[in-house]
């Protein structure tokens, strides 16, 4: 594996772990306000206060509006999306748990990477679906599976 590889990956790794922790912050950011859409604002716009000074402190130029009337549609679905995702773990983590909570995103975020990957959605580049890809999506639902088998009402393993 060549080093940059391994350098993206354990980048991703880190940055995938903070995620449970934004999710039971904002979870409990939501009880406080009183409901869950309190929280999801007061998240973005922590979020925004937060980015502003980065992007101060690396002299980021102003963007260039003029392009956006060129770009397609669907470049505005980010925003949309972290509503939903930053929604979704204040209702859900709370009843799944960390653990839980997260297992279902990355099944979810992997079926739709697959769709995304195949057709080239999004802007991403087209790599079509592959017998291998497949078998990595079936085990992590399988991951999924065996994680909630007490939530979904079976038995798990004896001495579990």
């Amino acid at each position: 594996m060549q080093t940059n590889a391994l350098f993206l990956i354990l980048a991703a790794i880190v940055t995938g772990a903070v995620v449970p922790f934004q999710a039971g912050a904002n979870a409990a950011l939501g009880r406080t306000l009183g409901h869950p859409l309190w929280g999801t604002l007061v998240s973005l716009c922590v979020s925004f206060a937060c980015i502003v000074p980065v992007m101060l402190l690396a002299k980021v130029q102003a963007p260039t509006l003029s392009n956006l009337a060129q770009a397609p549609r669907w470049i505005w679905i980010g925003g949309v999306v972290g509503v939903v995702y930053i929604t979704g773990a204040l209702m859900l983590a709370p009843k799944l748990g960390a653990a839980g909570f997260i297992i279902a995103v990355i099944a979810g975020q992997m079926l739709a990477s697959i769709l995304i990957d195949q057709w080239g959605l999004v802007g991403l580049p087209q790599k079509s679906v592959s017998w291998s890809r497949l078998a990595g999506l079936g085990l992590i639902f399988l991951g999924l599976i065996v994680m909630q088998l007490q939530a979904l009402g079976l038995k798990p393993p004896a001495g579990s």
